[in-house]
């Protein structure tokens, strides 16, 4: 399981490690030790994001500096908006500049985009998830400014949720041998021991195609279906037929999402809409820090 303090400290010190080194060598050599104040602006409209990285990268530089947030993570900011004020060591902010910088610009641009996606579906009963798709080792992060966004996690990854696929179904023969294979294993003393949850806590989500499959798939009581690269109209006729079948299941659309589409593919009736753009294609907030005095 992940452990998500880890996640964040080990990927700050990498972080660093990778750009500060054994130490910034222009501004050792250039400037003279001296106490500033200085601020980190917006350039461009925006979700605010990243707040925890970047502090506890400034913290790990230098722990003496006096850094503070003027907005919270979620926080919509205007172009001008300054987001943090700081006052300390010139070497040791400016040794952390391009390392906050870059949480905060590309996690402010996932919560970004994850607001224009929810901004297109307002006043509809579905939800934004974001995907699997994330930056290795920025996943917590990602999903987590998805979440400042406006939209709710999928899965972390593939140790906390079952999500039968179209190989999974083709390997074994159908839905439902695949669903009597998870759920054999769900009550096994192996899975227990191995993933450390109940059977219980577990959703089974099963990917459909066809009417056949969401029909196949309601019959043996899975309550969550993923309905993939349907056009909308396709869309529309398999959830009516989901709900006269069972109007308590949860239905989730997904691939080619765009923000063009996303309101069509809200209005037929899903529970949920899920986008991989969100991680894997939001465009970095343009951010700058400026020492003032």
């Amino acid at each position: 399981m992940l452990n998500h303090e880890e996640a964040i400290r080990n990927l700050v010190k990498a972080a660093l490690k990778e750009d500060v080194g054994p130490g910034d060598l222009t501004s050792l050599a250039c400037l003279e030790p001296d106490m500033v104040h200085a601020h980190i602006v917006a350039k461009s409209d925006g979700v605010l994001s990243g707040l925890k990285p970047a502090l506890l990268t400034f913290a790990m530089v230098d722990s003496a500096n006096h850094i503070t947030p003027l907005f919270s993570d979620g926080q919509s900011f205007t172009a001008g908006d300054v987001l943090i004020e700081m006052d300390g060591l010139n070497r040791s902010l400016l040794a952390s500049e391009r390392v906050v910088l870059n949480f905060l610009a590309h996690l402010s641009g996932v919560a970004t985009m994850t607001k224009r996606f929810v901004d297109k579906i307002a006043g509809s009963n579905c939800r934004i998830l974001d995907t699997r798709k994330t930056t290795p080792g920025w996943r917590v992060f990602e999903k987590e400014a998805v979440v400042h966004g406006g939209g709710d996690n999928h899965r972390y990854g593939l140790y906390d949720m079952v999500l039968i696929k179209d190989n999974h179904i083709a390997a074994v023969g159908s839905i439902t041998s695949a669903v009597e294979h998870v759920r054999e294993f769900l009550n096994t003393v192996d899975f227990r021991l191995q993933f450390g949850m109940k059977a219980e806590d577990v959703t089974i989500e099963v990917e459909v195609t066809t009417p056949q499959q969401l029909e196949e798939a309601i019959q043996i009581g899975v309550r969550r279906l993923l309905l993939d690269n349907q056009s909308v109209t396709s869309l529309k006729s398999l959830v009516t037929l989901a709900r006269t079948l069972n109007p308590e299941v949860k239905l989730e659309a997904s691939g080619g999402v765009s923000l063009d589409t996303v309101a069509d593919i809200a209005a037929t009736g899903v529970d949920y809409i899920s986008v991989g753009a969100l991680t894997h294609s939001a465009p970095a907030v343009d951010l700058s820090m400026r020492i003032i005095e």
